[in-house]
């Protein structure tokens, strides 16, 4: 199946994640249409500060959704962390966010629809993404029928691969049993090299990157015994948005 040509450029949503003021500018520059923001990017992201919220609205007005997530790992969250999601959303809310992005499950694997219908409810007019805690789910097919039900707006999800590229046909089976009620957008490796098979082997239209690039830190004293991170990665490593890789997916949409 291979998508309608000639489809104008606005038919298209390019989302960036990032977890710094910087990143989110470069990607402005390179032509994303929203952020989704976040901290801590190098563990998968969990929920952003309101002055980093404040400080990327002070210097651009692109359309920004929250990411919501209070703790690394598992999405199987206690009543204390449902509340306190639920009091980042209207945080967030009141400081102008445009969206949010959610998920909780069940222990066994599926959605846990009474926590998200709280959250929803509490997020008012704010757009609504499930975020890859879909590819956490244990059955991709039922999850999106729940997301459907609940009025989700957009699945983030790299098909329950670590690459969406490992799962195009996945991905082109719940776009088309999205039956355009729910977006399907693509993340976990989307660049330019897998924009081009998607956009050759699918009819999605949304897509979702980091454009991630290593910089060295501006440290020049480094104590050599003292390390302040997690063992194996190296903190004088600084993950920052590309705008030329944001750019290079922007020009082939």
């Amino acid at each position: 199946m291979k998508p309608m040509s000639g489809r104008p450029d606005k038919n298209f949503i390019l989302e960036c994640c990032v977890d710094s003021v910087e990143s989110a500018l470069q990607a402005e520059k390179g032509g994303a249409d929203r952020l989704e923001l976040c901290s801590n990017l190098v563990i998968g992201g969990t929920t952003p500060t309101l002055a980093l919220f404040r400080q990327i609205r002070e210097h651009t007005d692109i359309r920004i959704h929250v990411l919501l997530r209070p703790r690394f790992g598992d999405f199987l969250y206690t009543k204390h962390e449902l509340q306190i999601i639920a009091k980042e959303i209207d945080i967030f809310r009141k400081a102008g966010a445009e969206g949010i992005a959610i998920g909780c499950l069940n222990p066994d694997g599926s959605l846990n629809c009474e926590a998200m219908r709280f959250l929803i409810n509490q997020a008012g007019q704010m757009s609504i993404t499930l975020h890859r805690a879909f590819d956490m789910s244990k059955d991709p097919f039922q999850t999106l029928e729940f997301a459907k039900g609940l009025g989700i707006h957009t699945i983030l999800t790299s098909g329950c691969q670590a690459s969406c590229i490992h799962a195009v046909d996945l991905l082109r089976q719940l776009d088309e049993k999205s039956n355009g009620q729910i977006t399907i957008m693509a993340g976990a490796g989307v660049q330019e090299s897998s924009i081009k098979i998607l956009r050759e082997q699918t009819n999605l239209t949304a897509f979702h990157m980091s454009g991630k690039r290593i910089k060295s830190s501006g440290m020049q004293f480094r104590n050599p015994n003292v390390s302040m991170g997690l063992p194996g990665m190296d903190e004088y490593e600084i993950w920052e948005t590309d705008a030329d890789a944001v750019a290079a997916v922007r020009k082939l949409l």
